[in-house]
């Protein structure tokens, strides 16, 4: 089992992961928590109808990982549009966001948190110091899976993967490439997410 997730009986998945795979799974969750941004300010008002009609950003973020992570809803998939049409889709894509975004990243976040609360709770009960095996629930199963999903987009924007011919590429780098360790992370992080996708499948 050592690298992949397996079924779990009755539901959810697990993993064998060495201390140094703990290490890096947190640590890439933790700098996507930072990435994403804090929720709600403690003095948020807890009325859940205000909740529900807040309003998040209308434009799209500047870094090109968080617009990997949070794309405009609106485009033209066959092209440049023309110039009337580019507007009304921002038009639509600003609308969107604003009432979308805030879920969106508090999804993520929750998703990242169970990522790395998961984790904490495997290393303090590990005594050995040689790894442990992870054990999901379905739903945490779900969560990991939207957080791999997450670090793999965040990585792939940082490299400047946009299909999958960039990632072939990768595969022939050299070792003394300074992207190295990033794509070794890509590509492990891509064989966790297809075997939990694995577990997951009825």
């Amino acid at each position: 089992m050592p690298g992949t997730f397996e079924p779990l009986p009755g539901g959810g998945a697990a993993v064998a992961l060495d201390d140094v795979e703990i290490s890096i799974i947190r640590s890439l969750a933790v700098q996507l928590l930072e990435l994403i941004g804090p929720g709600p300010a403690e003095d948020a008002p807890d009325d859940p109808l205000a909740g529900l009609f807040s309003e998040g950003p209308s434009e799209p973020p500047s870094d090109p990982v968080l617009m990997r992570l949070f794309p405009d809803a609106y485009g033209d998939p066959e092209g440049t549009p023309q110039a009337a049409e580019a507007e009304e889709q921002r038009a639509h894509s600003a609308e969107f966001r604003r009432y979308t975004e805030n879920d969106l990243r508090a999804g993520k976040r929750d998703n990242a948190l169970v990522v790395v609360r998961s984790l904490d709770a495997l290393s303090s009960g590990s005594a050995g110091g040689d790894g442990a095996v992870l054990k999901l629930s379905a739903g945490e199963s779900r969560q990991w899976l939207g957080a791999l999903n997450d670090l793999r987009l965040a990585i792939g924007s940082r490299l400047e993967i946009a299909d999958e011919d960039d990632s072939d590429l990768l595969f022939r780098l050299p070792d003394e490439d300074p992207r190295k360790p990033m794509v070794m992370a890509y590509l492990w992080l891509g064989g966790l997410q297809e075997t939990l996708v694995a577990t997951l499948m009825p």
